[in-house]
């Protein structure tokens, strides 16, 4: 039986007191919404549908990316009532999963034992017991243990509120008769709303088995209302993320101040130090050391490359041996080569730099080409933006550049070439000479500083 995936993410949200549509609110750097679609990607499923209500066009426009089926719910009448407006594009012969776009942390093999049990025949229903069940579906059983309903927490009775086994909303259900339940649903009930757990009950009478599968964790079968939630699975998962990291060889030093919001590939003796974000796709070679309060997004780092504390690096690769740090800023299409130094307050844009070269101090390089073995005094700048257009400064091999060195692009500085400190280059530097663009220094001897004037009290 082929697999249908519907995923229900048509709610507001209104706990979370926000114009942005709950399912976009972002967990580990993604959509909550995006989390569940590329879970259920992995289930080999004909086809992903996703039923939105609330800010729909702004749902489909964040994750266009994605290889779904949108549905719209323009009223937003239950969750049966949402389920009603995908089935019409399903196949009766195929099995329907049932997902919601706010629960982000459920994973592919709990879903594979609930696509089992329903693959033996019956509906597939994922269960889980808590402490404290408040506000959700209470899972009712009769005598034997089988399900025989599903009684919403503001139905139940004093006796139905004290079962600990709760419904999830996640199942897998035929398409035949699941759309025969949907047609018979009402909303007769506290919340005014068309139920999708009442087909439970009308399974039940028809002798269809209900066969339950327990989530794993809590954590993966929970739902965000409010941004306290939010938090809580955040931290979670950063969690799993840093034991997963510190089990296959990285050190953290200190796991619970550590984010990763994407994905990370690593090689040995990795050190990462506390407060450290990696966004994106980040790649960390051997003996890779970052230092405190950093962050690297899309950022490739080759190995034994030490980025000291509170660096920014985005869409750059670094070669081997490369120093950054502290307080550097590398920024998008960048590319360093090996053993290349970037010290304190330096911010590079658009370069590539070639081995062994340095740039320590308090320097901006960008839109520049800077060869082997070049050294870059304090304060240089490549005055790179004319207003309206950017050029290119190109700085040869062994070159030396004094600090507070001005190079006004379109420049280029040949092989060996040294720049005097101060000068304001605007034409080509000759390779192997001094180039120097300096004012005369003149001293005045007569000259005498001037002194404020004295007010009548003062005298």
């Amino acid at each position: 039986m082929s697999l249908s995936i519907v995923v229900l993410a048509a709610g507001q949200g209104k706990r979370m007191y926000s114009d942005v549509p709950k399912v976009l609110h972002a967990l580990a750097g993604k959509p909550l919404l995006e989390h569940v679609c590329r879970v259920a990607a992995r289930l080999s499923a004909e086809r992903i549908y996703v039923v939105h209500g609330h800010g729909g066009e702004r749902v489909r426009e964040a994750l266009r990316h994605l290889d779904v089926t949108w549905i719209e719910q323009s009223r937003q009448l239950g969750t049966g009532h949402a389920v009603a407006q995908a089935l019409p594009s399903i196949d009766s012969r195929n099995g329907v999963l049932i997902l919601y776009g706010d629960v982000p942390l459920i994973t592919s093999e709990t879903l594979q034992r609930l696509k089992d049990a329903f693959a033996e025949g019956g509906i597939g229903l994922l269960t889980v017991d808590l402490d404290d069940p408040g506000g959700y579906g209470r899972i009712v059983r009769d005598h034997s243990g089988a399900v025989v309903r599903i009684v919403e927490h503001k139905d139940t009775t004093p006796e139905e509120r004290a079962i600990r086994e709760v419904n999830t909303g996640m199942m897998a259900i035929p398409a035949a008769p699941l759309l025969r339940w949907i047609e018979r649903l009402d909303d007769r009930n506290a919340q005014r709303e068309y139920y999708l757990t009442d087909i439970i009950g009308m399974a039940v009478r028809e002798g269809i088995p209900i066969k339950t599968v327990a989530a794993d964790s809590v954590y993966e079968v929970m739902g965000i209302n409010d941004r306290e939630q939010l938090a809580d699975l955040e931290r979670h998962y950063q969690h799993l993320q840093a034991q997963h990291l510190m089990r296959s060889g990285v050190t953290l030093r200190d796991p619970a101040r550590f984010d990763l919001r994407g994905e990370i590939e690593f090689g040995r003796d990795v050190v990462i130090d506390v407060n450290v974000i990696l966004e994106g796709r980040v790649k960390l070679g051997d003996r890779v050391h970052i230092g405190p309060n950093s962050y690297l997004r899309d950022a490739e780092l080759a190995d034994d490359v030490a980025v000291l504390p509170n660096c920014v690096l985005e869409e750059c690769a670094i070669g081997k041996g490369a120093r950054i740090g502290p307080f550097s800023r590398i920024r998008p299409e960048t590319r360093l080569a090996d053993h290349v130094h970037v010290g304190n307050f330096v911010e590079i844009k658009k370069s590539t730099v070639a081995a062994g070269s340095k740039i320590n101090h308090l320097s901006y390089v960008g839109d520049a080409e800077v060869g082997r073995d070049v050294n870059v005094g304090a304060g240089t700048i490549t005055c790179n933006y004319d207003g309206a257009n950017k050029h290119k400064t190109v700085i040869g091999d062994g070159v030396f550049i004094g600090s507070d060195t001005l190079l006004v692009a379109p420049v280029r500085v040949g092989d060996g070439a040294t720049i005097g400190a101060g000068t304001t280059l605007t034409q080509d530097a000759p390779p192997g000479a001094l180039t120097l663009g300096r004012a005369r220094q003149t001293t005045v001897e007569s000259w005498t500083r001037p002194q404020k004037k004295k007010t009548g009290e003062e005298k």
